[in-house]
């Protein structure tokens, strides 16, 4: 039986984040890991785990509150891999998920963001210590392995993180660079498979800002030369143009040597959280194409 095309594929908020965290790892963004390119500690498996797990807890984000969805979501995805794979992505998937379904993300994301208390700071520093992700560092104020952490809202902890951390940044401009990368997705599969979108638009976003994760590992020289590298990818062409596809070949191979520890992972959750917008609110065609049809 042959199912009709139909543009719309009506989903739930749990199914939306699932599809949006296995579309952000299946495509073949350069230094991350993706369907054929694990790294030794992390393979795509582990994201697709972690990415059905915590689909039915973000599913009730609006009645659970921001805080306790992370917590609940990263604490079912250490119990089953061995590594942090989602940390980032659910602190922006979380508020995004809790925005009520009558509302637009745009709109509505403010008031979630003005509703964080102190219990939601207390339960997402809960969470970082569960999901023990690289690079933190120490910080002076609101450090996370503090015994006693500050009484301080989520929004005014990641306030303090918003200089060195992109995600954190989201909660003082109510997620600007999330709904930018979006609506650059969103244009792209106009013209390109979802695939090919979604790494030319993680590329764009690499150039424009540093990537957090890879100025906690290795400084923020590095981040910014990296950055660099990604423009200089851009500027040879739209996907599928050689000197463009040779670049970002050449670009992934040169992130993943040396460990890996330039994985341009805060990147990385920003397409996640872009994503989930674009299936949030029905903005993609269907049925999708994902990748670019192979030449005979």
């Amino acid at each position: 039986m042959t199912l009709p095309n139909t543009r719309s594929q009506p989903t739930t908020i749990g199914a939306c984040a699932t599809l949006a965290c296995i579309w952000e790892a299946t495509a073949p963004k350069p230094g991350n890991v993706y369907r054929g390119a694990d790294f030794e500690d992390l393979t795509y498996v582990d994201f697709l785990t972690s990415a059905a797990l915590v689909g039915p807890v973000l599913e009730n984000a609006a009645e659970l509150g921001v805080g306790t969805t992370v917590l609940e979501a990263v604490t079912r995805t250490r119990a089953a891999v061995a590594t942090n794979t989602n940390l980032g992505m659910l602190l922006l998937l979380a508020p995004l998920a809790a925005v009520p379904a009558a509302v637009s993300l745009e709109a509505g994301i403010d008031a979630v963001l003005a509703s964080l208390d102190e219990t939601d700071a207390k339960h997402v520093f809960g969470a970082i210590r569960v999901a023990q992700p690289g690079g933190l560092g120490k910080v002076n104020e609101a450090d996370v392995n503090d015994t006693e952490l500050p009484d301080i809202s989520l929004t005014e902890a990641m306030h303090l993180a918003a200089d060195r951390d992109l995600v954190a940044r989201q909660y003082g401009n109510n997620f600007q660079q999330v709904f930018r990368v979006a609506d650059h997705i969103g244009e792209l599969s106009l013209h390109f498979p979802l695939g090919d979108a979604i790494v030319h638009a993680f590329l764009q976003l690499l150039a424009e800002h540093p990537d957090s994760l890879i100025a906690r590992k290795c400084g923020p020289k590095v981040a910014r030369e990296v950055s660099s590298q990604a423009a200089q990818v851009l500027s040879g062409g739209d996907p599928g143009d050689l000197e463009y596809e040779e670049a970002l070949r050449d670009f992934d191979f040169a992130l993943r040597i040396d460990g890996h520890r330039r994985n341009p992972g805060t990147s990385a959750d920003v397409i996640a959280a872009a994503l989930f917008v674009l299936l949030r609110e029905d903005r993609l065609n269907w049925p999708l194409k994902f990748y670019r049809q192979q030449e005979s």
